[in-house]
């Protein structure tokens, strides 16, 4: 073989490796993103950078409550009256499998993920009332939120899961500015499979670098 041949292919195989060591370490490891809605105001705001832990995925970890994750958009976010059934809040989501789960969930292309914080577990009753969140039976502490918030279903019309019970191995999470964020009061809650990674950190502005809370 052509030894500038030679060389060119080994700069290939080298290439090709790196983007697939890059791809698994993304899926797999860890990400950084862009916050690009304002959902999540004050805690998160459009354009800070955060590195993203997946590693949550990996091991089929459910996020604790209180923490910031990322998930898959659900493909219905917006339901009739009729169509809410607090029996069985889950998101609905297509099935994708082979060629096409890959094309959208490993490489991601085609595919958008919402930022929310987790507030119920699998097991608990949430109450969504008086403009507040009430964990089985009790008023949840959230010292995330400014002062005044209102927690409603106004965001969705006045239309969604109010009064329900989180399914196994699913989590219930809403965004912090909640007059402005579209989340589980409107499509339910997350099955465990479509959530993507947990916040680990903001690394940028470097003023504000270090544990997202």
């Amino acid at each position: 073989m052509n030894p500038k041949v030679k060389e060119v292919l080994e700069w290939v195989y080298c290439i090709i490796i790196a983007l697939v060591l890059a791809m698994l370490f993304r899926y797999f490891i860890g990400t950084p993103t862009i916050v690009q809605q304002e959902s999540m105001k004050p805690t998160l705001i459009e354009g800070q950078r955060l590195w993203l832990n997946r590693w949550g995925r990996t091991t089929k970890t459910l996020p604790q409550r209180g923490e910031i994750i990322t998930f898959e958009e659900p493909a219905k976010i917006k339901y009739s009256e009729s169509e809410i059934d607090e029996s069985n809040p889950v998101a609905k989501y297509e099935d994708r499998s082979g060629f096409s789960w890959f094309v959208h969930n490993f490489l991601e292309i085609g595919k958008r993920s919402y930022i929310k914080r987790v507030i119920a577990l699998p097991g608990e009753h949430v109450q969504i009332k008086d403009g507040t969140v009430y964990v089985n039976d009790k008023k949840l502490d959230e010292p995330y939120l400014q002062s005044g918030v209102v927690t409603d279903l106004l965001g969705s019309g006045g239309i969604g899961f109010s009064d329900f019970v989180v399914p196994e191995n699913c989590v219930f999470a809403m965004g912090d500015n909640r007059s402005r964020s579209t989340d589980c009061r409107a499509f339910g809650c997350i099955p465990l499979e479509k959530i993507e990674s947990t916040v680990a950190i903001r690394i940028w502005p470097l003023d504000k670098w270090g544990k997202v809370e």
